[in-house]
């Protein structure tokens, strides 16, 4: 009797070690999150790792800023906008050999070192949960080498930050997957220190230094000049950007040029479409299926929705049509919400091609798949509460 306690006991303490081990091992794989810290704070820790640190050895270095975006929406907001005037300073304060130039092709022709930069709501502990930090990625990009020379990363917390798209992100009526932007990204948060710096970004430069100028015009309220350059950017090697498709649209719509307007938005539902996934900007009223109170906001939409039905018309396409939400509410409320918000745009497309009832389906997914995810029911989210198109089989 006493051999079989003993063996059972043996067989406890056994098990015990593995458990402690397993737990452990487990604690061992799972890093503990960052800390954020207040904003101003992580962005100069970010900026002294990012030219504290930086191998160019010790001569004068030409320095331009590819303005920072949003890492999820790819928008510029006030908080990058003000990330951008935030370096330039601390350059010209704290790091003298780094000579700031203007974004430009003239300069890009010589070889500067790049900046870039996102700033990405993310939830710290690295779920699926509410977005509860700002992760600020900072990279410079050495055009001579073709090369990442530094890095400097930090987590804020959301106070104080003004995330609020500019003007010409807050106007764009449409939101799609862009190469540009993706090479951008990939370049400030995919490619690691001494790793060659994305071809597709680099091919693009060029071409997005006139865009900004573009956005910059328009933005002022200089719409024949931002159309002007849109135009010519999309000459250029590498200027067929999701980006100049919006301000064609935009710029031709504040010049009240109704039929230019038109068919650069149907430019757009074509380029949505030919990927299979075209994302809408359509505002409605909290809780409702209706539209928000808002005409100049809302008097595009007929035209946005009759082009959608008449491409989609052209091309036989069968469509999903998929509602979604911010994360402010109950999750079952929303994905309700969500579904017969779809169904109302599915119900008015219907209006411009009854044939079409067999070829579309409304679907839900409340706030699952938030590309903003911050829950602040404004401008700094609207693209949370989009109405997406994607091309299904028939």
């Amino acid at each position: 009797m006493w051999s079989m306690f003993r063996s059972r006991d043996a067989h406890q303490v056994l098990m015990a070690i593995v458990l402690i081990a397993i737990a452990g091992s487990a604690s061992a794989q799972a890093p503990v999150p960052p800390t954020p810290v207040p904003y101003a704070e992580a962005l100069r820790k970010a900026a002294s790792d990012l030219f504290g640190k930086a191998n160019l050895g010790t001569d004068r270095v030409e320095l331009v800023i590819d303005p920072l975006i949003d890492g999820a929406s790819g928008a510029q907001s006030a908080a990058t906008r003000a990330m951008e005037t935030s370096l330039t300073e601390l350059v010209q304060a704290s790091y003298p050999r780094f000579v700031v130039q203007p974004f430009s092709a003239e300069v890009l022709a010589r070889d500067p070192v790049v900046l870039v930069g996102t700033l990405t709501a993310v939830n710290n502990q690295g779920g699926d949960g509410p977005r509860d930090a700002f992760r600020i990625c900072l990279t410079l990009a050495d055009l001579k080498s073709r090369t990442v020379v530094s890095k400097g990363v930090a987590r804020s917390t959301l106070d104080n930050v003004d995330v609020t798209p500019t003007q010409y992100y807050r106007d764009s009526p449409v939101w799609a997957k862009d190469q540009a932007t993706d090479a951008y990204v990939k370049t400030c948060q995919g490619t690691p220190l001494g790793g060659a710096i994305d071809p597709a970004y680099v091919d693009r430069l060029t071409a997005n230094a006139l865009i900004n100028d573009a956005i910059v015009e328009y933005e002022a309220q200089h719409f024949r000049e931002a159309l002007a350059f849109y135009r010519t950017a999309r000459r250029l090697p590498g200027g067929d950007q999701h980006r100049v498709r919006t301000g064609t649209y935009l710029a031709s719509a504040k010049l009240g040029r109704r039929e230019d307007a038109v068919e650069a938005f149907g430019d757009l539902v074509d380029y949505g479409l030919s990927t299979d996934q075209l994302m809408v900007k359509l505002l409605f009223k909290p809780g409702t299926t209706q539209f928000i109170d808002n005409p100049q906001t809302t008097e595009p939409y007929p035209m946005w929705l009759s082009q959608i039905a008449t491409r989609v018309r052209q091309k036989g396409a069968c469509l999903e049509i998929v509602g979604h939400t911010s994360r402010t509410g109950m999750p079952h409320l929303n994905e309700r919400l969500s579904v017969t918000r779809a169904q109302f745009i599915m119900d008015l497309l219907l209006t411009g091609m009854p044939d079409g009832r067999g070829r579309m389906i409304a679907t839900g997914r409340g706030f699952k798949e938030n590309l903003v995810g911050t829950g602040k029911d404004d401008a700094s989210d609207a693209l949370d509460r989009r109405v997406e198109f994607k091309v299904i089989g028939c």
